[in-house]
């Protein structure tokens, strides 16, 4: 394999579907691509003419634009794009330029129609609710309920102007609501203080209802993005009461548009990419929330969701690196960092905790060790500055255990294959969803086959592991209820999280393990174990299923936690839902309890 081929194999290695082909497929794969450099500004397709294949951002930046022009998004290094047109009839449906020198990869439109024909991950990921050109949450058909600030600041009709003017300044809004009791009466604005207050030397002490506008037009939480645009376009308002029922019950501004129009993942990941330092990425990070609240709202699959969070993690891990690299000189030897954890699995949401670790070349020396220790330390405090809080579990990089010679990292895996008692499990369970990230690859590629080689034929290794996958269970009541949490902070809640989405991890691991499969997201586990025959295709289907409405269920309800200005979390009462929905997500649950059971008691057996 020569060095250009080598080299794109280690970045598939970290972008997905790619991460689940098997090692030889992805060499394939990796043959297959044709590399191309760009230059600022220029062309790299346009629309209505012929695809030469589907496109791969390795470096730089790419625009694709509308027919009229009109930016739909902005791409970055492992962003696709092209698929739309491949797709439908192998004709461009938009246009494609470098927005600086950029590198894009191009795999042939012939090899990408037939990963997606053998493929079930390449087929699901490129045909299901995608954001790269535009297919993911669009302004104008979102629903007001998704773009409306929720608990609106009011006033009542005789409260007095200063009091409204200490209230816009104090909520840092530039309107409110005007109540009385349940009954909404009108709006008040900063431009009513301005022509109606100011201009027109109106006393401060004068009643809100002088200067307020009464019954002014307003939209329902079933409205649609279009609405508003047109509303404010033609009647020139920047201000949309939202009532439902006569009750007052948000408020949509040009703010809140602006907003919604410049959040997407690729100009977070850019915006990660390029930050100078912490601070910087911290406040990219801060608008991680409302991306993930709109890309629920556009209607995303889970795994799609997750994945383009996990993303900006991963771009601000890099970012640190070189950073950490910039201010301790160049490393000594090579090393790669590797997430584990949600990160790992690319399964991240609106609350994540940061599970690290550092590989390093065997050539390191104890002399090295001081280097590698303020690394792990400058990219571990930059994580939690940005809001990847440190791991209660001590599992980072910063930890000593955790920042070691690859011979040293052999020695651990071998050591808990072979005497898997609980620690062990629980460390195996942690590091088989490691994903390199930054730094070199091949650190960590021979090593993981190794590992799952000498795991897989290790019957007890096995067992244990299938034991420990059962310690979280789903939340079954009797009588088809749920059984939630009897008391405390969140009593007569369930955690979507530990008994949730963590049995299905669980279960996908174990069957990763049983089958050698390299990749780490629990979706791809599951449909490489149905391909691999680690699991029949009527349990697989079951599985996937209940384990894609968990997890949407989950998203669903940390994305109305941020729209109704809480942080999002893991807990969720069942009578939030409707009776259909309970119904459903208990079926679910039925299904991970039974492949639980399933795998209990095979001991590892083939279901």
């Amino acid at each position: 394999m020569d060095e250009a081929v080598t080299t794109i194999l280690s970045f598939l290695e970290t972008v997905h579907p790619y991460d689940t082909l098997t090692k030889d497929e992805l060499a394939d794969v990796a043959g297959c691509f044709i590399r191309h450099e760009f230059s600022e500004g220029q062309e790299i397709y346009h629309e209505g003419k012929p695809l030469a294949g589907l496109y791969l951002v390795k470096r730089g930046a790419v625009e694709v634009l509308e027919p009229s022009g009109g930016l739909i998004s902005l791409l970055g290094p492992r962003n696709s794009f092209g698929e739309r047109g491949l797709m439908r009839d192998g004709l461009a449906v938009t246009t494609a330029r470098a927005k600086e020198p950029s590198v894009v990869l191009c795999l042939p439109t012939a090899r990408f129609k037939s990963l997606i024909a053998a493929s079930p991950a390449f087929e699901r990921f490129f045909s299901r609710g995608r954001s790269g050109e535009g297919r993911g949450a669009d302004l104008t058909t979102q629903r007001v309920s998704d773009l409306m600030a929720r608990a609106p600041v009011t006033i009542g009709p005789k409260d007095s102007i200063e009091v409204a003017a200490r209230k816009m300044r104090d909520h840092h809004v530039s309107c409110l609501g005007v109540t009385e009791g349940a009954s909404f009466l009108g709006i008040v604005t900063t431009r009513d203080m301005t022509n109606k207050v100011l201009a027109a030397g109106l006393p401060a002490q004068s009643d809100v209802a002088a200067i307020m506008t009464p019954d002014p037009i307003t939209l329902t939480p079933s409205d649609l993005g279009s609405d508003i645009l047109h509303v404010m376009l033609e009647r020139r308002v920047g201000h949309l009461p939202v009532v439902e029922a006569g009750r007052l019950v948000g408020m949509v501004t040009q703010t809140d548009l602006t907003r919604f129009q410049a959040v997407s993942s690729a100009q977070l990941v850019r915006d990660a990419s390029m930050a100078a330092d912490v601070a910087a990425m911290a406040a990219v990070t801060a608008r991680i929330p409302r991306l993930l609240a709109q890309l629920v709202a556009g209607h995303n699959a889970h795994e799609v969701v997750t994945r383009l969070i996990t993303d900006i993690a991963d771009t601000v891990t890099r970012r640190l690196l070189t950073l950490a690299e910039a201010e301790l000189g160049p490393p000594p030897v090579p090393y790669l960092w590797l997430a584990c954890g949600s990160q790992g699995r690319q399964e991240q949401t609106g609350v994540s905790d940061q599970d690290n670790c550092l590989m390093i070349d065997d050539a390191m020396t104890e002399s090295d060790r001081p280097y590698f220790a303020a690394l792990a330390k400058f990219v571990s405090d930059g994580l939690d500055a940005a809001g990847y809080f440190y791991c209660p579990g001590d599992m980072m990089a910063t930890n000593p255990m955790w920042c070691q010679p690859v011979r040293v990292w052999r020695e651990y895996f071998r050591k808990w294959v072979a005497k898997p008692d609980p620690k062990a499990q629980m460390l195996a369970s942690v590091m088989f969803d490691l994903r390199p990230i930054g730094g070199t690859a091949a650190l960590f590629r021979d090593l993981q086959a190794e590992t799952l080689g000498m795991a897989a034929k290790n019957s007890i290794f096995v067992a244990h592991m299938i034991a420990n996958s059962l310690t979280h269970s789903p939340p079954l009541g009797l009588l088809r209820g749920f059984a939630t949490i009897r008391s405390g902070e969140y009593k007569n809640q369930i955690d979507l999280k530990h008994a949730g989405v963590v049995p299905v991890a669980d279960l996908g691991r174990v069957y990763a393990l049983i089958g050698q499969l390299p990749a780490a997201n629990t979706r791809a586990r599951l449909v490489a174990a149905e391909t691999a025959g680690v699991i029949s295709h009527s349990g697989a289907r079951d599985l996937i299923e209940a384990y894609d409405m968990i997890a949407q269920i989950r998203l669903e309800n940390q994305a109305r936690q941020i729209r109704e200005g809480a942080k999002p979390g893991n807990f969720m009462a069942p009578s939030d839902l409707s009776d259909f929905e309970r119904s459903h997500l208990r079926d679910a649950f039925v299904v991970v309890r039974t492949m639980q059971s399933a795998i209990g008691q095979s001991r590892g057996a083939r279901s």
